[in-house]
């Protein structure tokens, strides 16, 4: 019987996956059989090396700066084949940043904006290959996340965004769902994981009472991209340990 969760022969493409949950779906992807190729901003992978908890092995490694808002086209027509696309870029402000316009249009174009500008230029190679999209956003984006309007808003619109393109893309082949995860260790969680008090009443808040993994969130993900996932698009799977249940 086959593995549906062998995914030998399928290139997948990470985008964001230099770093953080999109470095840890890259590796279990690549453990499963996957060619994968990760994108980050760092002109080398080298440049993660040291500053990030970042694994490359056996990862081919690409730079992609969604401020430009053609360059996810110029990366997919470098490209062959493309089976799988996941989108695990993110940014947020802290202090306060995101009240005011700058921050505000920081956040959201890389959360919400980008996330259109890779769908878009990946839809003609995922559509020859009845391929799969699948969007990381955040739990963030069904509750008020004091502090972070743009991040919540866009992290909404992210979760809207799967909704309407696997409406709009299930006529092209290609299914596209989402995952939103709770609080997981990245660069991007330190002003909680790294202290004590927060991170203890985080924990508390927390059904299973654990932080969530990167290996975690890859589960989900080989289960949305795998054949077990055939009959869902426009869902974006909660992993958060419980979290939103109260």
């Amino acid at each position: 019987m086959t593995n549906p969760l062998d995914f030998t022969g399928k290139r997948v493409v990470v985008i964001g996956g230099s770093s953080g949950i999109g470095n840890g779906m890259a590796q279990e992807f690549r453990k499963a059989g996957a060619d994968v190729l990760v994108t980050g901003t760092r002109p080398d992978s080298g440049d993660y090396l040291e500053a990030e908890d970042s694994d490359f092995t056996s990862l081919s490694y690409a730079q992609l700066d969604l401020n430009d808002r053609d360059a996810a086209e110029g990366l997919a027509a470098k490209l062959g084949p493309v089976d799988i696309v996941i989108q695990s870029q993110g940014t947020v402000r802290y202090s306060r940043g995101e009240f005011q316009r700058e921050g505000w249009d920081a956040v959201v174009d890389v959360n919400l904006n980008s996330v259109m500008d890779v769908a878009r230029a990946f839809h003609p190679k995922l559509t020859e290959a009845d391929g799969s999209m699948i969007v990381i956003s955040s739990v963030a984006g069904f509750k008020a996340n004091i502090g972070n309007p743009a991040y919540s808003a866009s992290k909404a619109g992210a979760v809207s965004l799967v909704k309407t393109l696997g409406a709009a893309w299930a006529r092209d082949g290609i299914r596209v769902n989402g995952i939103a995860p709770g609080l997981v260790p990245t660069k991007l969680t330190t002003v909680t994981t790294d202290h004590p008090e927060r991170l203890e009443g985080a924990l508390s808040q927390i059904p299973l009472r654990r932080l969530g993994t990167a290996e975690d969130m890859a589960g989900a993900a080989m289960f949305l991209a795998s054949p077990l996932a055939s009959y869902m698009t426009g869902q974006t799977l909660v992993v958060d340990g419980g979290l939103t249940l109260s």
